[in-house]
C-alpha cells in the first residue's frame, strides 16, 4: 500500500473569546492499495472537517466533526474481472484536550462502503494519550543523605476497536488493537524538608517542592502556617506551566507594576501579572493585591477552577450549593465552589461547612494543588478516553 495526503487547515484564533476554529479540507491525495491480483486506486477524495478549541489557563479542549467521501477505481490482472467503482462515505467526530501533564483525542468514524455485491460498514474507535504522573522513587540504602524522590514519567499510548459488517465477505467481528511505548522517566530534586516527618501532608508538599512549584529556601515548610496569595498563585501557574508575559528586553522605561503593592523587578512578579491578564485572579481592591495575605479557601478554589476554564458548568444563578454554610460563600466564588465540589477538589468539614472566608494552610493548599494535578493527569484522560470508548 503506498498512500499520502496533503491536508490544509484555515485558522481563526478569536483572543477576545479565547476560543479558535479550524476549517480542514484536502489538497492533494495519492493512494494505491494491492491485494494479490487486484488494485485499488484513490480516484476522488473530498474531505471536510470543522474544528473548535477552547485555549483556557490551564488546559485546551476542542471539538471537530469529519465529513467525507472516496472512491476507488479497483483493477485486476485477471482480465476476466471487469474493472468496477467502490464508493466510502465518511462520517465521524473527534474530541480531546491537551495541557502541561497531559493530552488525549479520541475519534469515532464510521464508514459506508458500496460496492457492486452491496453496502458494508466499518466503525473505528481510537484513543492516543499522552501523560506526565509523579511517582515516589525510595532509596533503600540506610547510611544516606536521603530516602526517597519523586519521578515524572512519561507515558503515551494507543487503543482502537474495529467493528466491521460486511455481508458479501467475512461478515460481522470486532478487531482490537494496542500500542504503549516505553515511557521516559525524569528523576527530580529531593526535598529535605526537617518538619513534615509526620505530617500528613507530607508527600503532597514534597511533590509540588520537587517539581519546583514551591521553591522553599528554608530547611523548615511550615505546614500549618497560612499559605500567601502570591505564593499560591505562583505555585498554580507553575503547576501547570503556563506561559507567562515576558519582560521587554530593551525597554527605556522601568515596567510598572499592575499594583501598588507588588514589586516589578521580583523575579516571579510576571507570574502575577500573566494571572491577572489571563482573569485567573484579582486584586483585593483595583489597586491592591495583598500579596502575603493569606489565600482563602474561596480564593483557592476560585483560582483553580478559573485557570480550568470551568467555572460556567456551574448550574443558572439561584441555585444553592449543598454547604450548609452557603450563604456565605462569595457571589464572585459560588460557581467555582461548586464546581470544585463536583470535581472532588474539596469537601466540608465535619459539619458539611465549606468556610469559604477561612484562609488555607499551606499544608491543606498542598493538599488542593495536588488534586488540581491528578485532575488534569488523569481525570481528564478517563473522560475523554474511557468514559466514552467503553472498552479497554
Amino acid at each position: 500500500m503506498t498512500r499520502s495526503a496533503v491536508y490544509v487547515s484555515d485558522l481563526d484564533k478569536r483572543e477576545d473569546k479565547g476560543q479558535t476554529t479550524a476549517q480542514t479540507s484536502v489538497k492533494s491525495f495519492s493512494e494505491k492499495v494491492t491485494v494479490g491480483t487486484t488494485t485499488y486506486t484513490l480516484d476522488d477524495y473530498q474531505f471536510s472537517q470543522g474544528a473548535v478549541s477552547d485555549n483556557r489557563p490551564a488546559s485546551d479542549y476542542y471539538s471537530g466533526n469529519i465529513v467525507g467521501r472516496k472512491i476507488y477505481k479497483v483493477t485486476s490482472k485477471d482480465k476476466a474481472k471487469k474493472p468496477e467503482e467502490i464508493t466510502v462515505h465518511i462520517s465521524g467526530r473527534n474530541m480531546g484536550y491537551e495541557n502541561f501533564w497531559g493530552a488525549t483525542e479520541t475519534q469515532i468514524i464510521d464508514n459506508e462502503i458500496i460496492t457492486q455485491y452491496g453496502q458494508a460498514f466499518v466503525t473505528s474507535k481510537v484513543s492516543d494519550s499522552k501523560s506526565r504522573t509523579l511517582q515516589y522513587e525510595a532509596h533503600n540504602p540506610s547510611l544516606s543523605s536521603f530516602t526517597g524522590g519523586h519521578a515524572v514519567v512519561s507515558k503515551s499510548n494507543m487503543i482502537g476497536e474495529y467493528t466491521y459488517n460486511i455481508p458479501y465477505g467475512v461478515g460481522k467481528g470486532e478487531i482490537h488493537l494496542s500500542q504503549e511505548n516505553v515511557p521516559k522517566i525524569e528523576r527530580l530534586i529531593v526535598p529535605k524538608f526537617r518538619d513534615l516527618s509526620t505530617h500528613w501532608a507530607k508527600d503532597n508538599i514534597e511533590r509540588l517542592y520537587s517539581l519546583g512549584i514551591f521553591d522553599e529556601k528554608s530547611q523548615f515548610f511550615s505546614p500549618n502556617t497560612p499559605m500567601q496569595r502570591y505564593q499560591y498563585t505562583i505555585g498554580v501557574l507553575k503547576a501547570v506551566d503556563i506561559r507567562v508575559l515576558e519582560q521587554p528586553k530593551k525597554s527605556k522605561t522601568p515596567r510598572k507594576a499592575i499594583f501598588n503593592d507588588l514589586n516589578p523587578k521580583d523575579p516571579d512578579y510576571l507570574y502575577i501579572e500573566s494571572a491577572v491578564e489571563k482573569g485567573i485572579i484579582t486584586g483585593v481592591t483595583p489597586d491592591r493585591f495583598d500579596p502575603d495575605g493569606p489565600i482563602t479557601r474561596a480564593q483557592g478554589v476560585a483560582i483553580l477552577i478559573r485557570a480550568l476554564g470551568m467555572e460556567g458548568r456551574a448550574p443558572s444563578p439561584g441555585y444553592r450549593t449543598n454547604y450548609v454554610d452557603n450563604h456565605k460563600i462569595p457571589s464572585w466564588a459560588k460557581d467555582s465552589v461548586y464546581v470544585a465540589t463536583e470535581l472532588g477538589f474539596v469537601t466540608g468539614d465535619n459539619f458539611n461547612r465549606f468556610n469559604a472566608n477561612e484562609p488555607l494552610t499551606r499544608a491543606q493548599a498542598s493538599a488542593l494543588l495536588v488534586r488540581f494535578l491528578d485532575f488534569l493527569e488523569s481525570d481528564l484522560k478517563q473522560n475523554y478516553r474511557d468514559d466514552i470508548l467503553f472498552f479497554e
